[in-house]
């Protein structure tokens, strides 16, 4: 793979590990992937009340006969304004389980699908002396980059994260925390050098 600079010169070229960059797309394991993510971020609080927990009078509002009325129990009803609610949401998990074996082959696969698309873009390094948008913006107008970018660094950069947090379509995160769900959320990768490397000696084990 050609190794950029920030002014979008390539400089270098590196090789990348076939066992991560270079597996045929499984599509089940990776929607697996994806909606377990989903649903563990899934906090899970929505509550309801029942008509047996909702305070009020457990009176009969009117006799039962002689009003040419509809029979009527106590103002808690479902059938009444704040009265209880049938069959709503109450707290309960979402978590999903899945393999660790599963879980690091649709990472994989998804890293190998922006190789194999032409969706990756390396840079040796990656670090401005202060943050500023416009820094953030030229180097991926030299990279020819125009679309969502999800950019990866080898340790957390303080100054390349603030540049891209005006930028609604701009994600930075460490190497480490690669995920599913930011892989399919962003359709180009922005990685230094370090990333990769950091990416090959976590996930090919």
């Amino acid at each position: 793979m050609p190794v950029y600079s920030l002014n979008g010169e390539v400089v270098d070229q590196i090789e990348l590990s076939q066992a991560i960059f270079a597996l045929p797309f499984n599509e089940s394991v990776v929607h697996q992937a994806m909606v377990r993510q989903l649903a563990n971020g899934r906090q899970g609080t929505a509550s309801t009340k029942t008509r047996g927990e909702v305070g009020g009078s457990t009176r009969k509002l009117y006799p039962q006969k002689h009003t040419g009325r509809a029979r009527r129990g106590d103002i808690k009803s479902p059938l009444l304004r704040g009265g209880g609610i049938v069959f709503g949401p109450k707290p309960r998990t979402y978590r999903q389980s899945m393999p660790k074996k599963m879980r690091r082959l649709a990472l994989k696969c998804l890293l190998s699908a922006k190789v194999r698309e032409g969706n990756i873009r390396l840079v040796r390094e990656l670090d401005f002396e202060g943050p500023k948008t416009k820094d953030m913006i030229n180097v991926l107008s030299s990279l020819g980059i125009d679309s969502s970018t999800l950019i990866l660094t080898a340790q957390s950069t303080p100054n390349v994260v603030k540049s891209a947090t005006n930028l609604p379509e701009v994600k930075v995160l460490p190497a480490a925390l690669v995920n599913v769900l930011d892989l399919l959320s962003y359709e180009m990768l922005v990685a230094t050098v370090p990333a990769i490397r950091n990416i090959e000696q976590i996930w090919s084990k």
